[in-house]
C-alpha cells in the first residue's frame, strides 16, 4: 500500500475535513480527494460516506483509520532508527567555483570596458 495514500487519508480522517487535509499536507484538494478515490478502489469498499451532508467515516473506514495511523508511526519509527548518526567528518562543498581564464578571452563574469 501506497505510504502517500495513506497520509492523505490519514489526515482527512482526523480532519474530517478535505480541505483542512490538504492546506496541512500543503498539496491540492483534488489530489486528497483523488488519493482517497484511489484507496477505496484498492480496499474495495468506501472509506467516507459520501451521502452525508459532512465528511464521515464508514464503520469500515474509522478501523482502517486506525491501523493506518499504527502503520505510519510504524514506518515513521523505522525511518527515524536508520537514520544516520550526527557528526563525523565535514565534507568541504564543491561549488561551481571559478572558470579557467582562456587567453584572448574575456574574463567570465566581467564586462569589457567600453571607451
Amino acid at each position: 500500500m501506497d505510504a502517500t495514500l495513506l497520509r492523505h487519508f490519514v489526515a482527512v480522517g482526523e480532519e474530517l475535513h478535505y480541505a483542512h487535509a490538504a492546506k496541512r499536507l500543503a498539496v491540492p484538494r483534488s489530489t486528497v480527494v483523488l488519493s482517497v478515490r484511489i484507496l477505496e478502489e484498492q480496499l474495495g469498499y468506501e472509506l467516507f460516506d459520501r451521502t452525508a451532508p459532512t465528511t464521515v467515516l464508514t464503520a469500515e473506514g474509522a478501523v482502517f483509520l486506525a491501523d493506518a495511523q499504527r502503520q505510519l508511526e510504524k514506518s515513521a519509527a523505522a525511518a527515524r532508527a536508520s537514520a544516520a548518526a550526527p557528526g563525523g567528518k565535514a565534507k568541504a562543498s564543491k561549488g561551481k567555483g571559478r572558470a579557467p581564464a582562456v587567453k584572448g578571452q574575456p574574463k567570465p563574469g566581467k564586462r569589457r570596458q567600453s571607451r
